[in-house]
């Protein structure tokens, strides 16, 4: 396995895919490393030399990736929460923040059903 930016990508698969397995790339921004890198994307991440693997970490230190960008994401969201605004509040209270709707849907925000006993659901 190579290592880039502190995180091992698979040898088996094109350089395009095994970048990707780096928190911050895309498939859009790991075609435009080697893009910049000149470096074929169809070709698997063990047939790259060493040149070639210093080409793409010395590109990919050009983006914010993995730890630079959780803790701006991080920073940002704390930022949202210390001056009170809308998006703020919901990051408090674990709601979606970008305008779904909460009745019926944000399963994955707001976690399990909470049944509370005795309460009869009404249909309409």
């Amino acid at each position: 396995m190579s290592r880039i930016l502190g995180v091992d990508i698979p040898n088996q698969k094109k350089i395009k895919v095994s970048l990707t397995y780096i928190y911050g790339i895309g498939e859009p921004l790991a075609l435009r490393i080697c893009k910049e890198a000149k470096i074929n994307p169809e070709k698997k991440t063990g047939e790259l030399t060493d040149v070639e693997l210093a080409q793409i970490r010395e590109v990919c230190v050009k983006f914010p990736l993995e730890g630079d960008l959780k803790k701006t994401i991080a920073l940002n969201i704390k930022r949202l929460q210390e001056i009170n605004c809308y998006r703020g509040i919901r990051h408090r209270k674990n709601l979606p923040t970008r305008g779904q709707r909460t009745k019926s849907n944000a399963r994955t925000r707001k976690g399990p059903r909470k049944t509370i006993a005795n309460k009869k659901v009404e249909t309409k």
